[in-house]
Parts: structure tokens; C-alpha cells; sequence
């Protein structure tokens, strides 16, 4: 297994998600990390869900996620490794540049 698919500690992942928008969460076991996003309607929200999809696949690193009209939850993990690993957190930053740092 190489570093990239290395499952992370719960310290390393805190270190990694210090990098990414104050909104992304990791969950209490450290196995997940998520984001909610929410726009003024289901344009944006779709537009938004296909430019992430490009990126996972681009990747070839895919998430969970929910959508709704106006919202889309994300939930990243890496299940090969049973939690989080470094690719989790190179999708979560991709994603926030996709949007404005205030958003």
C-alpha cells in the first residue's frame, strides 16, 4: 500500500483538515470527512454537483453524497482503508477551490 492509501490518524487528519474551509467536518471516529453546501437554487446545486463530479472521477477518488434543491451534503472516505486517507482531503481541497473562500 503507498502513502497516498495510508489510513490516517485522527491527529494527522485534524492537521489536514486545519487546510481545508472551516465548514468541512470529520466525524468522531475519524472515518469520514463531510461539507455542506448550499446555493440559491437547483441550477447552482446541480451545476456545482456535476463540477464535483468531474473532479472525483478526474481522481478517480468518489464521494458520497446527498443533493437536494438547493443543498449538496459530501461525504468523503477512503473504504479501501476502512477511514481517511491523504486522497480525502486532495478531493475536499479541489472541491473549495471551487467556490469563493466565503462561501
Amino acid at each position: 500500500m503507498d502513502s497516498s492509501s495510508a489510513t490516517l490518524t485522527a491527529e494527522q487528519a485534524g492537521e489536514l483538515a486545519k487546510q481545508l474551509h472551516n465548514d468541512w467536518s470529520i466525524d468522531t471516529d475519524s472515518k469520514q470527512v463531510s461539507r455542506q453546501f448550499t446555493f440559491r437554487n437547483y441550477y447552482e446545486t446541480m451545476a456545482f454537483v456535476n463540477a464535483m463530479a468531474w473532479i472525483a472521477h478526474a481522481e478517480d477518488h468518489h464521494p458520497d453524497i446527498e443533493v437536494g434543491y438547493n443543498r449538496c451534503l459530501i461525504h468523503y472516505s477512503t473504504h479501501s482503508v476502512g477511514g481517511l486517507s491523504i486522497n480525502d482531503f486532495i478531493c475536499c481541497a479541489k472541491i473549495d477551490a471551487l467556490l469563493p473562500a466565503s462561501r
